[in-house]
């Protein structure tokens, strides 16, 4: 029996298409259907301590459908599931129960709505139909760009090279104890078909790597990790990246270098608390986390029209569809935040999972609240362009309001510059581990390290600090934003129940204003 790859996506899509235009007309109230298909072929090997752990060759095939049906009222149903090759020969009659599965759901949610509007009068009234703002229907191909094809990458090459990397990072100092190095490339393609006529095929490779790095030192045990990736071949693994705003070292580099900094951090003093603002320098890597938990995740339009509330929390940007921050000053004049999937970056591609095409979104405009990312449907119940952020992790789970390359955009200053003028403060580089408020209004970021400023010098080196602030204080602080804008891979942001990790672009450049520091002591 043959296996399905990427090349089977080519002969699935003519017939794909037929299915989907066809199914509206099987059933009088059925007003729209997409479907969704995906297949991905990779290799990933994992070492710890120099001792192979675990590599796999393997490939996923999954599909999602999405219908929206009713007669007084409109409504949404949902269905996905994973494939197998088995699958493969009868995958237009599984399509077509999929369809049937997300038809008759669509159909008692739209009863319930239509009972509960009867039922609960004006409140009622507050569940709107299922509309999909309209959007330019797309047919287009996208390909991969890469060097070296993922497919054609022999598992045992990947596993040597990881290998070789987490023995050469153990090597690195004594102080090292433990060390897990990951490494892996793969294939993914997906097509999409709607019934109002889109039929879009994009492929898109990925390659990427991860150490964690485990030291023991004079001031105890310090522990860092962190990641590299990008849509490219395995190359970017083996050989590094070097574009416009995106730079990234190979894996073995980034490994070593990471190691060193443990072992620095093993031995420098915990880092001191303040119970006032101080000044604080903040390179691009950390605020690719600050972009990250303070921007784009509330601005995405489903959680702050409270669609997680009970799970992940809301956004103080929306309180309601009538009060936002929309047009409102949150920020300095030297802060703009965007979201743009268009980017060369781990968060790119042209077309979200409904077909619209990507475009630059603006979140933060010199200070100012622009708005949020949204899809088809939370565009609709705004009145707001859509601007194509709906994607999923897979093809089988429902797609989410999702972040794409996010960040906050780079200044006029000089790094340098920006760190010589300050005369007492802290330097704050690179991102651990964040502490949001449920609404987003405040936070705690953690760094990799800390260090002091005096009179414009870079001082002591301290472990385990970090900035906390109230978002719009922090913002609204900001004096000097550096001309250093970069873009970081971000691997695991979790959204949704059952959870999708998702990966995505953040970053931002060098930055200086004023918030409280974070410390052990």
């Amino acid at each position: 029996m043959p296996r399905a790859s990427t090349d089977t996506i080519a002969e699935l899509r003519a017939p794909i298409y037929d299915l989907v235009r066809q199914y509206v007309r099987s059933y009088r109230q059925c007003r729209y259907a997409d479907v969704r298909v995906e297949i991905g072929e990779g290799k990933v090997a994992s070492v710890e301590n120099g001792m192979d752990k675990q590599s796999s060759e393997d490939y996923g095939f999954a599909f999602g459908v999405r219908v929206i049906a009713g007669d007084k009222a409109t409504a949404p149903g949902y269905f996905g599931q994973t494939l197998g090759s088995a699958d493969l020969p009868n995958l237009p009659k599984v399509l077509r129960a999929g369809l049937d599965h997300a038809y008759h759901r669509a159909i008692a949610n739209a009863q319930r709505k239509s009972a509960s509007r009867e039922r609960f009068g004006p409140l009622g009234d507050a569940l709107t139909d299922a509309a999909l703002t309209p959007i330019d229907v797309q047919e287009a191909t996208v390909s991969a760009h890469y060097q070296r094809d993922p497919r054609e990458v022999p598992l045992q090459e990947v596993m040597d090279y990881v290998r070789e990397v987490s023995r050469t990072a153990s090597a690195v100092a004594d102080g090292v104890v433990y060390n897990y190095v990951y490494g892996g490339t793969m294939l993914n393609r997906q097509l999409f078909c709607s019934s109002e006529g889109a039929n879009i095929d994009q492929t898109s490779a990925l390659s990427e790597g991860m150490a964690y790095i485990v030291a023991q030192g004079n001031e105890g045990v310090q522990e860092l990790y962190d990641f590299i990736g990008h849509q490219r071949g395995w190359e970017v693994v083996t050989g590094g990246v070097d574009e416009d705003y995106f730079q990234l070292p190979n894996l073995m580099t980034f490994s070593t270098s990471l190691a060193r900094d443990t072992v620095d951090l093993s031995n420098a003093r915990a880092c001191p608390m303040t119970d006032k603002e101080v000044v604080v320098v903040t390179d691009p890597h950390y605020n690719a986390l600050v972009a990250h938990e303070v921007v784009g995740h509330p601005t995405e339009l489903d959680r702050a029209m409270k669609y997680e509330t009970g799970y992940a929390g809301r956004s103080w940007l929306f309180r309601d569809i009538e009060e936002t921050q929309i047009g409102k000053q949150i920020g300095s004049p030297l802060v703009s935040a965007y979201s743009d999937p268009t980017m060369n970056g781990f968060g790119y591609y042209q077309y979200d999972d409904e077909g619209t095409p990507a475009r630059r979104t603006p979140l933060i405009e010199n200070g100012v609240f622009q708005g949020f990312m949204n899809s088809r449907q939370t565009a609709a119940i705004v009145n707001a362009p859509p601007n194509g952020h709906y994607k999923a992790t897979d093809a089988s789970l429902v797609p989410l309001i999702r972040m794409s390359n996010t960040f906050l955009s780079g200044g006029e200053s000089d790094p340098q510059r920006i760190i010589r003028d300050v005369e007492h403060g802290y330097y704050v580089v690179g991102h651990r581990i964040p502490s949001i408020a449920e609404s987003r209004e405040n936070f705690r970021i953690t760094a990799m390290k800390v260090y002091e400023i005096r009179n414009g010098e870079i001082g002591e080196l301290y472990r385990n600090g970090g900035i906390m602030s109230d978002t719009r204080d922090y913002f609204m602080s900001i004096d000097a934003v550096g001309s250093d804008f970069r873009l970081f891979s971000i691997p695991n942001c979790g959204k949704g129940q059952p959870m999708q990790t998702k990966r995505m672009g953040n970053g931002g450049p060098t930055m200086r204003g004023r918030a409280r520091l974070s410390g052990a002591s």
